[in-house]
């Protein structure tokens, strides 16, 4: 299901108390805008909260308003959707959701009492960067490519047939995604295919853009992270099947400094994990499709596209 959020943020706007109006805006919507801030923001309680809410509702929106008056995203995000589906396999239900944030994650993917949602927030797409709103500038373009990266998540944390250990996490929580809890629990070749995929989905579904785009990279990064493939692919090898939120800030997060991302003297770009699970991805989707590994688990995917005589046997035992 569509649920587009933008209007009642819009009336929040309008509104004479707007950090009032923001509150009341937050308890209509309490479970989903707990999960977008406990995942992607901060605590959503006390001073810090308040300070966010009010640069939020008091920032310079001229450039969300002209996105939104020269773009039809509702409909953006229903051929997402539509394409999406027919890629995929879709076999549980769902929620998209378009929503202004607070200039955290450009999009995101929650699970809220067992239900997924992608998430889009529009006040990175409006083509211009915003230091007030924290806005990235993207291209209204890629809402199509981060839109379905997210529902990609969306199912392999949810469908029915998944046997990935990120659906097992979430059922254990209760059906809840805590993107930190995640993190240390889920070894890092869960965590890294997990990106993999959703990177290669977004390929299939909105093609024709540049190569270091689908990984939120700028084109030196990317540049740089192909040099040292090598020595990324190796650093993370030996990690593979630890678990740790550390190893997911490293290889999956931006933020973190130069210490903390760097291995064999070198410092790995931010984010260079999507580059690296992108790659383990590839023989999988050739040789089984789109359906079939979002929904395998991370040793399925590094075995299917190994040539048979390499796999491991399976004992029988009568």
């Amino acid at each position: 299901m569509l649920i587009n959020l933008v209007p009642d943020f819009l009336a929040v706007l309008e509104a004479e108390d707007r950090f009032s109006a923001y509150l009341e805006y937050f308890e209509r919507h309490r479970e989903l805008l707990t999960a977008y801030w406990d995942n992607y923001v901060l605590e959503p309680s006390g001073p810090h909260f308040e300070e966010v809410v009010r640069n939020t509702v008091a920032a310079d929106r001229s450039d969300l308003m002209a996105l939104l008056a020269n773009a039809d995203v509702v409909s953006l995000a229903r051929q997402t959707e539509d394409k999406v589906r027919m890629l995929l396999d879709v076999d549980v239900p769902y929620d998209i959701v378009l929503m202004v944030g607070v200039g955290a994650a450009n999009a995101g993917e929650l699970v809220v009492n067992g239900r997924g949602i992608a998430f889009v927030c529009l006040e990175h797409f409006t083509g211009v960067a915003n230091p007030d709103t924290q806005g990235l500038g993207l291209d209204p373009e890629l809402i199509p490519l981060w839109l379905s990266h997210e529902i990609t998540h969306v199912i392999r944390y949810t469908s029915p047939a998944s046997r990935s250990s990120m659906r097992d996490l979430v059922l254990d929580a209760g059906g809840y995604y805590s993107y930190w809890e995640t993190g240390r629990q889920a070894p890092l070749r869960e965590l890294l295919v997990n990106e993999g995929l959703a990177v290669q989905v977004s390929r299939a579904v909105s093609p024709g853009h540049a190569a270091w785009e689908y990984f939120g990279f700028a084109r030196r990064q990317y540049a740089r992270i192909r040099e040292i493939e090598p020595i990324l692919a190796r650093a993370a090898g030996r990690d593979f099947e630890r678990a740790g939120l550390g190893l997911r800030l490293r290889y999956l997060s931006g933020g973190m400094s130069d210490e903390a991302r760097s291995v064999d003297r070198v410092v790995l770009p931010e984010r260079a994990g999507y580059f690296l699970g992108a790659r383990m991805v590839e023989a999988a989707i050739k040789e089984r499709g789109f359906t079939w590994s979002v929904r395998a688990n991370a040793q399925e995917i590094a075995t299917a596209g190994e040539p048979i005589a390499e796999r491991p046997r399976l004992t029988v035992v009568s």
